[in-house]
């Protein structure tokens, strides 16, 4: 009876050891993630949303910022702890199509493309020159042969609107042409060099990711 008791108490301890065990493990990899203010974007009280939370002391840093320094990564990281979506190579990928973009859209004349992408001071100066160009008679025959550098030259947070000027160094190849369509200037063999820094910004509370146009400059 004895050794019966003992058998029995010592396959209810390993048993109990193969209980610990297994949830153990559960609770390492179900462990519950307590949420900041940056995964609950929209919390709600009683069917009203509440103002988010205040920015939190340690900066949040999504992405990894190499060969970035100086104010300009202190500036990214600053936009990064005021917005969880942000993501450095994803901006730079979304810079680099917004240049060929407005460029394009420019070129062709298409003002409603830009209003989208720029803000309205810019949008009115590309208007402006569309509609100098038309009054002339003149169109533009460009051609964006390739983007070979795009770089962050200044980012900071303003209050709650983030600014990234972007350097972006292109191969164009510039025509215009008259009503007629003959060339008065420009020719598509030659590919000419062009360095600009545009500045792009966006309210980090805004619903959407777009970053509109606010700056053009010649580097």
């Amino acid at each position: 009876m004895v050794v019966e008791i003992v058998i029995l108490a010592m396959i209810a301890a390993f048993l109990g050891l193969r209980l610990y065990s297994v949830l153990g493990r559960r609770a390492e990899h179900e462990e519950e993630v307590i949420p900041t203010r940056f995964d609950q974007p929209e919390r709600e009280s009683g069917g009203r949303n509440l103002p988010p939370a205040r920015p939190m002391s340690a900066p949040h840093r999504p992405v990894e910022l190499a060969g970035v320094a100086g104010p300009v990564e202190q500036g990214l990281r600053a936009i990064a702890a005021a917005d969880r979506s942000f993501d450095l190579q994803a901006f730079l990928g979304g810079a680099r199509g917004a240049y060929q973009a407005i460029l394009e859209a420019f070129w062709r004349g298409d003002k409603d493309e830009l209003r989208l992408l720029c803000t309205p001071d810019v949008y009115d100066s590309f208007a402006a020159a569309i509609d100098a160009r038309e009054a002339a008679g003149e169109v533009l025959d460009n051609r964006l042969v390739r983007v070979e550098e795009v770089t962050v030259q200044s980012a900071s947070l303003d209050g709650r609107t983030a600014r990234i000027a972007v350097g972006f160094t292109a191969d164009i190849a510039a025509v215009t042409r008259d009503k007629d369509g003959t060339v008065i200037a420009g020719s598509l063999d030659d590919a000419v060099e062009s360095r600009d820094i545009w500045t792009f910004a966006r309210s980090v509370d805004a619903a959407g990711p777009d970053w509109l146009l606010e700056e053009t400059d010649e580097a």
